[in-house]
């Protein structure tokens, strides 16, 4: 489940670079805040304190309730940056794995 919501919150991000409706920007910024809330709470539950901590970081930097204007060039920045961290924490996931077995 992990997996599949930081593919798709990954792919949304990577969708806001193109030249979009606004209206699906905050579709974006309201999805990112319910999977990374959840991410939060998962990596807490499993003891993972700094991704945790990391996630609900996030939470509160894509929340759409309060925005945080930080200029679309610098949202594309942070969006290309969180969405290359969830494919990395996937590989690292599967390179996890890959290691048990």
């Amino acid at each position: 489940m992990k997996t599949t919501i930081k593919i798709v919150i990954a792919a949304l991000l990577f969708l806001c670079l193109a030249n979009m409706p606004y209206g699906f920007y905050m579709l974006v910024r309201f999805a990112a805040t319910v999977a990374f809330a959840y991410l939060s709470y998962e990596y807490f539950k499993s003891k993972q304190e700094k991704l945790g901590v990391l996630f609900a970081s996030l939470v509160l930097l894509f929340q759409p309730f309060f925005k945080i204007a930080l200029g679309r060039m610098i949202w594309n920045c942070m969006d290309v940056v969180v969405a290359i961290m969830l494919l990395y924490l996937i590989i690292i996931d599967f390179r996890k794995i890959a290691n048990c077995q």
